[in-house]
């Protein structure tokens, strides 16, 4: 860190992805609301010194008029948006208070908003690069350097309840990364939950756990393809996931069956979303059979209608994506019934072989 006038410059290192900013109280985004919303660094708080409206404003008198007039006009809305902060959350701040600031460069914006805060005797400090430099640490990280811990896939067919035996896995001390967590989407194509993250965001979520993995010790990833709904899977952990050895869960038709109409309960509780994502299978499977699929779903009989969906649309297109992609080593955890019990031991089994070494 170097003294810079009225603030101090933190270069943002490739451990603060791993270990958050640390020796900071709050780090202040005050970018315009959508690139905060585009991405961030973790843990970080909006404050923006421009609206996007604002910025595009400043930047046009910028290309069409002057540069000194854009920063004229630039100033007092800085130090406008600056008061309103001061005034707004940060009005409790008490005097040993020390932000964090950055912006997309680590320009003026940032600049002037750390200086405002200095003088008011915050120790504020700013990255030096800003969001830029650490989006390049994140594109280092997830595009040019090779995955740190050896993988294992867990896979399994729908409703083998991976997600969560994964999960469970990790409470227990396994390392592991929930990609459809991060990416807001669960793989079936009745599983979508919602609005997904900018791509992004999603690598930043990723690189974070990435860089915070040991890497002696394995780490173990839901089976998933290139991409998670609309999310590309970036190219040095999709590598690592191609060659990682398996653990396959295996479970009946009916226990995978009862697991999903538990699982799916925002489903089962609102027929119109599922009626709507039942009609995304006509391409697939047809009109006569969603339609019959449909007159389960209104029925209430959705344990038919998981079991069906199991037997004659998610069991042959898995067959299909394993029978033309390469797999390696695998080991098979047989589970008759998917209950509480059940995934606790299955998390457990999970647990056992990831421990011992693997090809």
């Amino acid at each position: 860190m170097s003294q810079d006038g009225m603030h101090v410059t933190m270069t943002f290192e490739l451990n603060s992805l791993a270990n958050g900013v640390s020796g900071f109280d709050t780090v202040i985004d005050v970018r315009s609301p959508s690139e905060f919303a585009e991405d961030r660094i973790p843990g970080s708080v909006s404050m923006p010194v421009l609206s996007d409206s604002e910025r595009a404003h400043v930047g046009t008198i910028y290309t069409q008029e002057s540069a000194f007039k854009a920063r004229k006009i630039g100033a007092a809305l800085v130090a406008r948006n600056a008061a309103r902060h001061i005034e707004g959350p940060l009005a409790e701040k008490d005097g040993g208070w020390r932000p964090l600031v950055y912006c997309w460069r680590g320009g003026q914006r940032s600049a002037s908003f750390a200086s405002i805060l200095s003088q008011i005797g915050w120790r504020a400090e700013t990255v030096e690069g800003g969001y830029s430099s650490y989006r390049r640490l994140v594109v280092q990280l997830l595009y040019d350097t090779a995955f740190p811990s050896s993988v294992v896939l867990l896979d399994g067919n729908t409703g083998t309840a991976k997600t969560e035996v994964l999960n469970r896995a990790a409470e227990s001390g396994v390392q592991a990364i929930d990609l459809e967590r991060m990416a807001n989407h669960r793989g079936s194509v009745l599983g979508g939950q919602g609005k997904q993250p900018s791509q992004k965001w999603f690598e930043s979520c990723l690189a974070a756990e990435v860089a915070a993995l040991d890497p002696d010790k394995p780490v173990v990833i839901e089976a998933e393809s290139s991409k998670v709904g609309m999310l590309s899977i970036p190219p040095r952990v999709f590598e690592a996931m191609k060659s990682a050895r398996r653990i396959r869960i295996e479970a009946p038709v009916l226990a995978r069956a009862g697991y999903l109409t538990r699982a799916y309960q925002d489903l089962v509780s609102d027929k119109i979303l599922l009626l709507d994502r039942l009609d995304r299978l006509q391409r697939i499977q047809g009109r006569e059979k969603v339609a019959h699929w449909k007159l389960l779903a209104e029925a209430g009989s959705y344990q038919d209608l998981a079991e069906e969906l199991i037997r004659d649309h998610y069991d042959p297109r898995y067959a299909k994506v394993r029978g033309r992609r390469p797999m390696g080593p695998e080991s098979v955890i047989v589970a008759e019934s998917l209950g509480e019990q059940d995934l606790d031991l299955l998390a457990g089994k999970v647990a056992e072989l990831v421990s011992r070494p693997g090809p």
